[in-house]
């Protein structure tokens, strides 16, 4: 299964979702919570005590906007694809104001752009990125961006579902306000819980923030201090979801989190080098643009989208993903995350990519 997520998880965490569900109030969970948010913490490099809010990912960045984004905040959304497209309708529901500043979907965002936005626009107090777009395969400049939003003071909000854990993002070096991932994706868990972390100026923003969520699904406020033991949470936690955290931080631990991301850069590497020696084009428009946790591919003139993907499911036993948004029946997403990035499902996948295109094939 090389989809672009959910991912095949790791022994280990299935294994791990296998453990006896314990009372959310019981002592050795509420303790076993608080170690799992340490682990967490540790793993974001970071010096604040993360959030695990107990839903897939969207809801983390939807908590982010509804928590973060005041009634009088000039929103400035970086747009390189279908995700960050979309967060225009949450930074609108909450903001004063959203500006969009969008490149092609094989493009990246350029952060000089980015300074002269806020320069024409100095009331700007929230920025938004997409650090990697899975629909395009591309991976903007994060840090380099974030940068530039510390530096005039606005809040930076981060979408590192499908980035962090396959390379080197961490929250404090991009300059993240509000950084939301995934452990679906290159930690190589379930899907089930967004992992937030929050700085200490977002934390205060939110708290000064009378709109911000309290008594809802959506509050980052009432996480907060969910993982001091003898604390409440603010509903039910998915026990399981936690072992398998769990599972998936011990195993980035002990691989090594620099031989993880080397792991997950080779596989994208084999299979890039495999597809141009096939002739088929990156979506992309630059390699420089790719990202290590997936690759996006121009299917070729004639063929449909549909049947080769089918042609690899059914042939051969191997499932990517067809295109989303603009990028829908134009490419084919292989993904490299978790247990999904070995050098040798690459080459499984070229070779099977390279039989199927030696044949006559249908456009059908």
């Amino acid at each position: 299964m090389l989809t672009t997520g959910p991912v095949p998880a790791y022994p280990e965490v299935l294994e791990a979702l296998g453990s006896p569900v314990l009372y959310d109030y019981h002592p050795a969970f509420q303790t076993f919570y608080a170690e799992v948010t340490e682990k967490l913490r540790k793993a974001l490099r970071t010096e604040t005590t993360p959030v695990i809010m107990q839903g897939e990912a969207i809801l983390g960045i939807e908590a982010a906007a509804a928590a973060l984004i005041a009634a009088d905040d000039v929103v400035l959304n970086l747009v390189s694809g279908p995700y960050g497209r979309e967060f225009d309708t949450w930074a609108g529901r909450y903001g004063k104001e959203v500006i969009e500043q969008a490149v092609p979907y094989d493009d990246v965002i350029d952060p000089q752009v980015v300074r002269e936005a806020l320069a024409r626009r100095p009331d700007i107090s929230v920025v938004s990125l997409c650090h990697h777009e899975t629909p395009c395969g591309t991976l903007n400049p994060l840090n380099e961006i974030g940068a530039i939003v510390a530096s005039h003071g606005a809040c930076l909000i981060v979408d590192a579902v499908s980035s962090f854990g396959g390379m080197s993002v961490h929250p404090e070096e991009a300059h993240a306000d509000i950084f939301i991932t995934s452990p679906s994706k290159c930690l190589g868990s379930t899907p089930g819980l967004s992992l937030i972390a929050l700085s200490e100026r977002a934390w205060a923003k939110i708290q000064a923030n009378p709109d911000a969520p309290r008594n809802s699904f959506l509050s980052l406020l009432a996480w907060r201090n969910a993982s001091e033991p003898g604390k409440p949470f603010p509903v039910t936690p998915s026990v399981s979801e936690i072992y398998a955290l769990d599972a998936a931080l011990d195993r980035h631990a002990q691989e090594g989190p620099e031989n993880v991301w080397a792991r997950h850069a080779v596989t994208a590497a084999i299979t890039r080098k495999g597809l141009f020696e096939l002739g088929l084009p990156l979506w992309p428009k630059q390699e420089a643009f790719c990202s290590p946790t997936a690759t996006v591919f121009k299917v070729p003139q004639g063929v449909s989208d549909v049947a080769l993907r089918d042609r690899l499911l059914h042939d051969h036993g191997i499932l990517v993903s067809l295109g989303r948004g603009e990028t829908t029946g134009k490419v084919l997403r292989v993904g490299h995350m978790g247990a999904s990035a070995e050098p040798d499902f690459a080459r499984q996948f070229i070779a099977a990519l390279t039989a199927i295109l030696a044949e006559p094939f249908s456009a059908d």
